[in-house]
């Protein structure tokens, strides 16, 4: 698309070309909705191989960790309470499938209907602005990642890993985590030239970030300053709000970690909107 023939770009995309501030407030109108329901509406053919696929590893990780090493490691102390490990692998796992389920949707699902199929585009023929079409990208990914994590909350609580009642809260809480990462994601989106890019998103930083945030085991066996990188790493925060619900403990400082889930989406979410309003003018 080149930047001086605006006659040729879809109605939606000639409003991100216009003079106007790649970083100006997003646009919003209940108009993303249809979008979201064209993504529903196509993946419900899909739903059963897709859900497989999104459970069969989490799942894997935590029969292989959570009963195989549980029974080495045997009870992990948390906030001073002695937990069975697959308790603590289960609580930190989940976010973990939150977090996964929601950045594949967001790089490979959102990308292909970007940049490979044109989907965007032809969306953007209607009355649809890119704004609208990101936002419902985005919400499509978190609704994804909560389907997913309902399903092995599902399976948590059938094998009787945890019989919390308090369980109840952290179903809006995956959702929040699902947002924030969908936000992430679809920044790499807009960068994002073909499939092979988005290996330095998981490399370099879904990958570290699984290992620094409490998931497999207690942050008090990082060095100092890890440590305090760590604490605002916004799976940290996720798992420091859902493992302390599966312990049936209510959450310290959940504030805090809230915050920082909901400036660390609103802050990508602005961002990658910007970045996609960019790409959508050259």
């Amino acid at each position: 698309m080149m930047a001086g023939n605006d006659k040729t770009l879809p109605a939606g995309a000639r409003q991100a070309h216009g003079g106007q501030s790649l970083w100006r407030v997003p646009q919003l109108s209940g108009r993303w909705w249809p979008v979201f329901l064209r993504n529903l509406l196509v993946w419900r053919k899909l739903a059963i191989p897709s859900l497989v696929g999104n459970i069969a590893e989490p799942l894997m990780w935590l029969v292989a960790f959570g009963y195989g090493m549980g029974a080495l490691v045997g009870n992990i102390t948390v906030s001073g309470v002695a937990v069975p490990y697959i308790l603590f692998l289960a609580s930190g796992s989940i976010c973990m499938s939150a977090m996964n389920a929601a950045s594949f949707e967001a790089l490979y699902s959102a990308f292909s209907r970007m940049h490979v199929q044109k989907t965007w585009d032809g969306i953007m023929n209607a009355p649809v602005s890119l704004d609208n079409v990101v936002f419902a990208e985005m919400m499509w990914a978190a609704f994804k990642s909560l389907f997913t994590t309902t399903a092995i909350l599902g399976v948590m609580l059938g094998l009787g890993i945890s019989h919390s009642p308090k369980l109840l809260l952290a179903w809006p809480i995956l959702l929040g985590v699902g947002i924030t990462f969908s936000c992430i994601a679809l920044v790499f989106n807009a960068l994002a030239k073909g499939y092979d890019f988005f290996t330095y998103y998981f490399t370099l930083f879904l990958t570290p970030m699984m290992f620094l945030s409490g998931i497999f085991f207690p942050r008090d066996q990082l060095p100092g300053v890890v440590k305090a990188i760590s604490d605002w790493l916004p799976l940290t925060n996720a798992v420091e709000l859902v493992r302390p619900l599966f312990m049936d403990q209510w959450p310290t400082n959940p504030v805090q970690h809230a915050l920082v889930l909901l400036v660390s989406a609103v802050g990508a979410f602005w961002l990658a909107l910007a970045l996609t309003r960019r790409r959508f003018r050259g």
